[in-house]
């Protein structure tokens, strides 16, 4: 049977994990932007603007909610009450943060 140690390095490493996979989406949704507003302005590229938040917002959500399962999963290994509410403080900024930025993505009509 496993010790207490062996369950904690698991459980920090797949929350460092989805850090980094949260991370990575972020970067490669802004990086991806960029390049598309580099393609409209210097090479005239029909892509529209709505276009381009679109899909970098949906990146930006996408990576939070992986933060927001590293959190929890780092809050799970020895969880004191002020962690607890630091978790449920940044999870619901979080939370907040997606909801708008989905729903931001959700009124711009694409062209």
């Amino acid at each position: 049977m496993m010790d207490l140690a062996v369950y904690s390095e698991i459980i920090e490493t797949f929350a460092f994990f989805f850090g980094v996979v949260g991370a990575i989406l972020i970067i490669y949704g802004g990086l991806r932007g960029a390049l598309k507003i580099v393609l409209r302005e210097v090479w005239k590229r029909e892509i529209s603007y709505n276009l381009i938040r679109r899909e970098f917002t949906s990146k930006i959500v996408f990576g939070l909610e992986f933060f927001i399962a590293a959190d929890i999963l780092t809050t799970l290994i020895a969880p004191t009450q002020e962690e607890l509410i630091l978790l449920a403080v940044v999870v619901i900024i979080r939370t907040i943060l997606g909801y708008f930025l989905a729903r931001e993505t959700e009124e711009f009509p694409l062209e």
